[in-house]
């Protein structure tokens, strides 16, 4: 006999909701020739001069996630690896026009999903749970326990 649920199953509702959510968004981005990590680097990368580890930190990506992201971006001519303005022995990953113009088009989809999963409920829910949402992810939820954090790293 199972045992009797005496909360709400609160990993259910955030790993189901955010499975649909990431699965949605890799659709509409792949229509512009993109993926969620594509995106991410590109944002990143144009709000100001960054390394190519700490776009990685930023975007949550082990190293070889990312070379194989730059490297895809690279090919499409999106982006490329520059030496830094600070350091010359530092590259950075320099976003071109082309890439500029698609990182427009792509936060433009990204809100767009934002949107219409946020449209489902009435104003005054949406914004409770945004709120509820972001008090989590910067308070108790800020940081996932030493031994996550350190698996994650192993694995890094």
């Amino acid at each position: 006999m199972a045992p009797r649920r005496t909360e709400t199953d609160l990993s259910f509702l955030l790993d189901h909701t955010s499975y649909v959510l990431r699965s949605r968004m890799a659709a509409a981005l792949a229509e512009i020739g993109l993926t969620a990590r594509m995106h991410c680097v590109l944002v990143h990368a144009l709000e100001e001069e960054r390394t190519q580890a700490q776009l990685a930190e930023l975007g949550d990506m082990d190293k070889t996630t990312m070379v194989v992201t730059v490297d895809a971006l690279e090919k499409a001519g999106y982006a490329e690896r520059r030496p830094a303005t600070t350091d010359r022995r530092a590259r950075i990953i320099a976003v071109t026009p082309a890439g500029e113009a698609v990182a427009q088009r792509s936060q433009a989809v990204v809100d767009g999903v934002h949107r219409t999963a946020l449209a489902a409920l009435p104003d005054d829910e949406r914004e409770v749970l945004v709120r509820a949402l972001n008090r989590l992810a910067t308070g108790t939820l800020a940081t996932p326990s030493e031994h996550a954090r350190r698996a994650r790293e192993r694995a890094k």
